[in-house]
């Protein structure tokens, strides 16, 4: 069984953090972190049974309590036989904790690609949304901003040179991201 838990206090109250986090699935988000992610996408917002994910990732939604969490259960497909939740916790009245759980069981080709390569983009992910969440809510920039490893950014590197050699061998295929916000 693999754990992990990502979270953030942020100086502000718990109903603002909580709009945020309603929008996630929606054009509006502006916490969602794209284009340097894959863009979360589910085909009915955040109500329950609505089904999506993010780039490899799929997911359905289990349980939603607008303004407090989601719930989302991970499709067997993608090596991950669990959930993950996003919630918001009221500290104080203008202080907020927002916490990402995933718990889950590895299998196929995950129980590698957890420990060596998705464990490291999801929290990078999660840091970055923890960023736009606290930047939207309080309107000013972020103390100490959320910085990719050495190992996520060479990752990242790798995928693109991949993904440019991809586009050598297929005239379709559409080639990297050039303005190096893309993954």
């Amino acid at each position: 069984m693999m754990r992990n838990v990502q979270q953030r206090v942020i100086a502000a109250p718990a109903n603002a953090v909580g709009r945020v986090i309603d929008e996630l699935a929606t054009p509006e988000s502006s916490a969602w972190p794209s284009p340097s992610w894959p863009p979360l996408v589910l085909d009915n917002g955040l109500q329950p049974g609505s089904s999506g994910g993010h780039g490899p990732i799929r997911y359905s939604v289990t349980s939603h309590e607008p303004g407090r969490h989601v719930v989302l259960t991970f499709a067997p497909s993608c090596g991950l036989d669990g959930w993950h939740e996003l919630r918001v916790t009221p500290e104080s009245d203008d202080e907020t904790r927002l916490v990402h759980t995933i718990s889950a069981t590895t299998t196929g080709r995950m129980r590698w690609l957890w420990p060596l390569v998705v464990r490291w983009f999801h929290e990078a992910l999660v840091h970055d949304l923890f960023d736009n969440a606290e930047r939207r809510v309080t309107g000013t920039p972020v103390a100490e901003p959320a910085r990719w490893s050495p190992w996520v950014r060479l990752m990242r590197r790798v995928r693109a040179r991949r993904s440019a050699d991809a586009s050598l061998a297929d005239p379709g295929h559409p080639g990297p991201r050039t303005d190096g916000t893309g993954p």
